[in-house]
């Protein structure tokens, strides 16, 4: 199966708390931090839901 590294680029501060939620849960806690997930849809929705504030890149 396909991973996707996953970028924070955007500040968590100011935002709505489900999307702060919907960041940690991806594991991300500082900017320029870097995960690698695999391509499942609940990783591409939680990827939807803050898309404005990270950079997804296939691996």
């Amino acid at each position: 199966m396909a991973k996707l590294s996953i970028t924070l680029v955007r500040s968590k501060i100011g935002k709505k708390k489900d999307q702060i939620a919907t960041v940690e849960a991806l594991g991300l806690k500082k900017i320029g931090q870097t995960v690698v997930k695999e391509d499942t849809p609940q990783i591409r929705g939680m990827i939807h839901k803050v898309q404005h504030m990270v950079n997804v890149e296939e691996v």
